[in-house]
């Protein structure tokens, strides 16, 4: 059956490595060692794929400005799931990224219906206030913002209608004569959430990461397209020389383009109708040519903001698995029993968890001759996911499961322990962070 990727329906992958060949994500273990302190999700493969993170792991290891940005559809209460991505957009925050974290009452008020009032309760109670308990610090180039409240990322979002048609959109999200245009309209707002920490005001174009579930990824592609078509050039490495490519870039804007060119290159500076060709490029080897046609790229970029355009990069997205729901398949929002919130009662959340599915046997005796199953199993994903810091921990519980010498009952109450504790944790510090939100500008 072919996997289809819907940011709003319910999706579940057997099989992550069908999403390299399929959509294109690349395989997020071949950048793994450039990371000097990776993310535990990123060393334990819950972080599996990116597209085009290059650039944001190259600006943090030279300590130059990038971003992180994602955002949280308030549409039910916040659980662990939710946590994965809280989890990096602070991460990237502490790389030294600045850090965006949008609420999207307007999809939520478009797709699910939910109103204004109640979008900004749970925007707040669910979700803001447990993204601050758990790191996000309120420091320059942090910003938790509602859709509906920013104006910067609204006017981008019409901007970026003009480049894209209702086919194409309907073609990517299975749009139909029935669907309405507020719905329509929340998909240029999830585009412009992503692109607009790139905004002057925002320090310009820089590098930046959108932490998401693979059901995301239409989002992200779109996006990356428009990226593209607001661009006025393209900087391409053609063998051994460097063609800038006009994309409807003004001939005061190609005069600009070519005389900026002139006194940055030594070597042939040629001006087509639409193109700017540089050749006999006076430089040792490949690599450098290559850096030079990333500051070249810089240098354009500059030139189109100059002249009153955007000069966006491509945004770049990590992807993580989806935490197993405890009734089985995902965990979702709409699903109470297949999830533990953020504001769940500690007492509550243990027992869902001696509740829950595992990836143990039918029966003890079988269970001890055949040993369980770790990576089917939502208790062990816990502990994997958020429960432990301890690699070597992890190891010798995933070795003990399959050799039948650990039961699931012992885990399903050490898991119930850790989660109880986390969460009375967690909750004490979510009252904190009530003070805090007059700091990002939200009013409780």
């Amino acid at each position: 059956m072919e996997l289809k990727l819907d940011p709003w329906g319910a999706v579940h992958v057997d099989d992550y490595s069908k999403l390299f060949v399929e959509f294109g994500i690349s395989n997020f273990d071949q950048i793994l060692s450039e990371l000097e302190n990776p993310h535990p999700y990123m060393r334990r493969k819950i972080i599996f794929g990116h597209r085009g993170y290059e650039p944001v792991l190259a600006a943090m290891q030279k300590h130059e400005p990038f971003a992180v940005m994602s955002g949280f559809m308030p549409s039910g209460r916040a659980h662990f799931g939710h946590m994965m991505v809280m989890n990096e957009i602070i991460w990237h925050q502490q790389q030294g990224g600045d850090a965006f974290a949008a609420i999207a009452d307007m999809e939520a008020h478009a797709v699910r219906g939910i109103s204004w009032e109640r979008c900004r309760a749970l925007g707040i109670n669910e979700y803001i206030l447990s993204l601050i308990a758990l790191g996000f610090a309120p420091r320059e180039g942090s910003h938790i913002y509602f859709q509906s409240e920013n104006y910067s990322m609204r006017n981008l979002a019409f901007e970026l209608g003009s480049e894209a048609n209702f086919s194409e959109v309907s073609a990517i999200y299975g749009f139909s004569g029935e669907t309405h245009i507020s719905h329509m309209e929340s998909v240029m707002a999830q585009s412009a959430d992503i692109l607009h920490p790139q905004l002057k005001e925002f320090g310009g174009p820089k590098p930046v990461v959108i932490p998401v579930g693979a059901d995301q990824d239409p989002h992200i592609k779109l996006t990356r397209d428009l990226a593209y078509r607001m661009r006025k050039f393209l900087v391409e490495l053609r063998g051994d020389y460097i063609s800038i490519r006009g994309k409807a870039a003004s001939p005061e804007l190609m005069q600009a383009a070519e005389e900026a060119l002139k006194d940055l290159v030594a070597g042939k500076v040629k001006r087509y109708e639409e193109h700017i060709d540089l050749t006999d490029i006076q430089i040792s080897d490949d690599t450098g040519l290559a850096a030079l046609q990333g500051t070249i790229d810089r240098l354009i970029i500059n030139l189109e903001i100059d002249h009153g355009h955007y000069g966006f990069m491509p945004p770049a997205s990590l992807y993580h698995r989806f935490m197993t729901g405890l009734t089985g398949g995902k965990m979702s929002s709409s699903k109470p029993e297949s999830h533990i919130a953020l504001t769940e009662d500690p007492k509550e959340a243990g027992k869902k968890i001696m509740r829950a599915i595992t990836g143990g046997k039918q029966s003890l005796a079988e269970q001890k001759k055949l040993g369980g199953e770790p990576d089917k199993c939502s208790i062990y994903e816990f502990l994997v996911f958020h429960l432990s810091d301890d690699d070597k921990e992890l190891l010798e519980l995933d070795a003990e499961c399959r050799s039948g010498r650990r039961m699931c009952g012992t885990c399903k109450k050490d898991v119930a322990e850790r989660i109880e504790r986390f969460l009375r944790e967690h909750q004490q510090a979510r009252k904190a962070a009530v003070d805090m939100l007059p700091e990002f500008g939200i009013k409780p």
